[in-house]
């Protein structure tokens, strides 16, 4: 019998098997960030046990607030900060290099077809975009992690989802792991590595399939993963370049860990996207989802455009077709954060910051701020964000706040509009 990809990493992976369901594995790459390592490294010193296991493979960036906004916050950044500095942890991304960390850590190459990937942070599902398995850990798991570079795991089923038909113009990755999302409910993928596969996948960018399997975990999966191919190989050859004699020979090694023929899958969905129009969220959860023409008109206060699932170049130059020439509502706060420093410089380079500030957005540095609301864009209770974000969880921007997500070319025409609006008709 075939096997998955998420089978094949698992069998290259395991250190040992405590029991029948549960898989130790080696780690490939521990990522680390201010908000929840902090909790980890005191405990770890706390216990006489201030050590890591390969300073080569932490991944560390203060990203989630920055620059601190209080002392409390400056504290994390400062623990943070001096562990990395002490077991000289040469990938730590500090202010001025700093980016939202599940768009940073891929831009530097630091995930590759068949690694594990653990961190703490739900959204760490993103990385599996490069065919890795990728999962967000509670502190326990984080800290041996760090200590050991090893993490256990309950053995998982694997779903896949096959994606055909021809996107429409204005229908973006987002508006397809919205209606996913949707059809499945925030349990349909409970345990599960959601595998994205089929032609309209195989003709995503990188950055498209990085928002796919960002918001696997809005569906309860453990891990999103599309298979490696082309694309794949062809991001990451600044970084590979020297393991390999051609482009070619990269994408016949990935091949390795596609997913077997007549591997099992405990389920299968099939959605045909020809069809699909743009999707907004509405109520407190990422599976209440309906099409941008049943929200029409809904009022917005506030436009935010960055994340880790919609803060790249090409969200970034997306939202821009919508908005130059144009300006935004007189009744909207329009934000937007480049998720990087180098998504920052290519965006000034290109003309799009000019267009953005034209139209009357804030641009910020990069970070995740907003998107938890902890900084740079904090909603006042009652008020509406429309948001290329991941979470409309109630208060997640804000207490009392509501938040709508969309895509970023949605996002932008709601701006200009000042209720959210189909973004097909500014195109």
């Amino acid at each position: 019998m075939g096997k998955t990809i998420a089978q094949k990493i698992f069998d290259a992976h395991r250190r040992d098997n405590p029991s029948e369901q549960n898989v130790v594995l080696d780690l490939d790459v521990v990522m680390c960030h201010e908000i929840t390592t902090p909790i980890a490294v005191t405990d770890l010193e706390a216990r006489g046990m201030d050590r890591v296991f390969d300073p080569d493979k932490l991944k560390v960036v203060i990203d989630h607030v920055t620059p601190s906004k209080d002392s409390k916050t400056a504290l994390q950044a400062k623990i943070l900060r001096d562990w990395a500095r002490r077991h000289k942890i040469k990938d730590f991304f500090d202010i001025g290099d700093n980016g939202v960390c599940h768009a940073l850590f891929p831009e530097k190459g630091f995930v590759r077809p068949g690694y594990t990937v653990i961190m703490g942070d739900s959204h760490t599902c993103t990385h599996g975009a490069f065919g890795a398995f990728a999962a967000g850990v509670g502190t326990t798991d984080l800290e041996v992690g760090i200590l050991k570079g090893v993490c256990s795991f309950r053995l998982p089923e694997t779903m896949r989802i096959n994606v055909t038909g021809t996107m429409p113009a204005g229908v973006y990755a987002k508006d397809v792991i919205l209606k996913i999302i949707k059809e499945l409910t925030v349990n349909g993928a409970t345990d599960m590595v959601m595998e994205f596969v089929g032609p309209v996948v195989e003709q995503m960018s990188m950055e498209s399939r990085m928002t796919l399997c960002n918001m696997a975990i809005e569906a309860g999966g453990t891990c999103g993963v599309c298979m490696p191919d082309q694309v794949t190989a062809e991001y990451l050859w600044p970084f590979i370049q020297d393991d390999y004699p051609n482009i070619d020979a990269a994408i016949n090694d990935f091949a390795k860990w596609h997913s077997d023929d007549d591997a099992v899958f405990a389920k299968e969905m099939n959605i045909d996207v020809t069809d699909l129009v743009p999707q907004v969220t509405f109520g407190y959860k990422p599976d209440e989802v309906k099409d941008v023409t049943a929200m029409q008109g809904t009022p917005v206060d506030q436009v935010y455009i960055g994340s880790c699932t919609n803060g790249r170049i090409e969200d970034l130059r997306e939202a821009a077709k919508i908005l130059k020439n144009h300006k935004i509502a007189a009744t909207v706060r329009g934000i937007v954060s480049p998720a990087t420093p180098k998504v920052y410089s290519q965006a000034m380079e290109e003309g799009i910051i000019k267009i953005f500030m034209d139209a009357g957005f804030c641009v910020t540095n990069p970070t995740c701020g907003a998107c938890l609301g902890m900084s740079n864009g904090v909603l006042a209770e009652g008020e509406i964000c429309a948001s290329t974000t991941n979470r409309n969880f109630n208060g997640r921007m804000g207490k009392g706040g509501i938040v709508h997500l969309m895509s970023p070319l949605c996002a932008a025409a709601t701006a200009v509009a000042g209720h959210i609006t189909d973004p097909r008709k500014m195109l």
